[in-house]
C-alpha cells in the first residue's frame, strides 16, 4: 500500500468516527474540495466543513450515522475512492444512504491536493427532502440555491469558531 491509499484510508477511517480533526490534516493548505453542494479552497474551509458535518452528526446522536469505504486505489498523483454515507438530514429529519465516487489528486508529501466527490443529486434530494427534493432536485436552480445556503451555513460556522 502506497503513502496516497495511506492517506485516503486515514481519511474515510476517521470520517466513520467522525474525527474531523484527523480529517482535515489530509488535506494540504491550498486543497480543494468539489461536490454538488460546496465549492471549497485551502484547509480552512475543507476542513471548516467536514467540522461542521461531523459536529452535526454528533450533536443529533450517532444511531443514524454510518459510513462504508471501499476500492481505494492511488498511484503517486491521483487517486479513487468509493464510500457510502448513511445519515439522518437535519433539516427534514429523513434518512439518507448516498453513494459517492471521490477523485483525489495529491502533493509529492501525500495530502490531498483536490477532492471531488459526485453522487446522484436527484436521488440524494429525494431521499433528503421528499416530495421537494422529487420535483426539485433535478432542477439545475435549486442545486443553485442549495450551493448557496451551504456556503452560508460554512461561512456562519467558521465565523463562530474563530
Amino acid at each position: 500500500m502506497n503513502n496516497n491509499e495511506q492517506t485516503l484510508i486515514r481519511f474515510y477511517s476517521a470520517f466513520a468516527a467522525l474525527d474531523a480533526d484527523t480529517m482535515a490534516k489530509c488535506y494540504a493548505d491550498d486543497a480543494t474540495f468539489e461536490d454538488p453542494a460546496f465549492s471549497l479552497k485551502g484547509r480552512r474551509e475543507v476542513g471548516g466543513m467536514w467540522h461542521m458535518l461531523c459536529d452535526a452528526t454528533k450533536s443529533k446522536g450517532r444511531d443514524d450515522w454510518r459510513l462504508e469505504f471501499r476500492d481505494i486505489h492511488a498511484d503517486d498523483t491521483t487517486g479513487h475512492a468509493h464510500w457510502e454515507a448513511h445519515y439522518r438530514f437535519r433539516v427534514a429529519k429523513r434518512v439518507v444512504h448516498n453513494i459517492i465516487e471521490a477523485e483525489f489528486t495529491f502533493t509529492p508529501e501525500g495530502l490531498i491536493a483536490t477532492h471531488k466527490d459526485t453522487f446522484d443529486f436527484w436521488r440524494w434530494s429525494r431521499q433528503a427532502m421528499g416530495l421537494g427534493g422529487l420535483i426539485l432536485g433535478w432542477i439545475p436552480f435549486f442545486r443553485s440555491q442549495m450551493r448557496k445556503q451551504t456556503r452560508v451555513a460554512l461561512t456562519k460556522y467558521l465565523a463562530k469558531k474563530t
